[in-house]
């Protein structure tokens, strides 16, 4: 049986894997809308069977193409990002098992939590803190999440 070729959540054209073969699974690509996906070559999310897979996520706002100054805002936004990637894949934040944390000043990390423990407090993912520069001086914190989903 030949899997069928990805599609694309957020209307663009969905393209087949030539290594596809009989094991590999479907895969949904999934958009934000975000001009980075097609600058550099990536997708907002990507689903594959009970997994999805929610690339490093920053606070823009991809309506106003927007950031707040604020951390703990850019934290804000950066889980309405998820939240809305994961919707488009059957998911949700509670769903989420693993998450990435990137902070250009790790010291700054703690302003976050309240946030974080609103959002993931009784879910508790596998998490991990890495501080490292991000692509824009503007943003304060990229965050990355793998959860699972609710299979159709």
């Amino acid at each position: 049986m030949i899997p069928e070729a990805p599609t694309e959540a957020s209307g663009e054209s969905a393209h087949r894997d030539r290594k596809a073969g009989p094991r590999r699974k479907a895969r949904t690509l999934i958009g934000s809308g975000s001009a980075f996906e097609q600058q550099i070559g990536y997708s907002r999310a990507v689903a594959v069977g009970e997994w999805v897979f929610v690339s490093g996520t920053t606070g823009f706002d991809y309506g106003t193409m927007s950031i707040p100054d604020s951390l703990v805002e850019q934290t804000e936004q950066c889980l309405k990002n998820i939240e809305f990637a994961l919707r488009q894949a059957n998911s949700s934040l509670q769903d989420v098992v693993r998450v990435t944390y990137v902070l250009p000043n790790g010291a700054e990390f703690e302003q976050c939590w309240p946030v974080l423990r609103k959002h993931f407090g009784e879910v508790r993912p596998a998490a991990m803190m890495i501080s490292a520069g991000l692509a824009d001086p503007r943003m304060k914190i990229e965050i990355e999440v793998t959860a699972l989903r609710s299979l159709p």
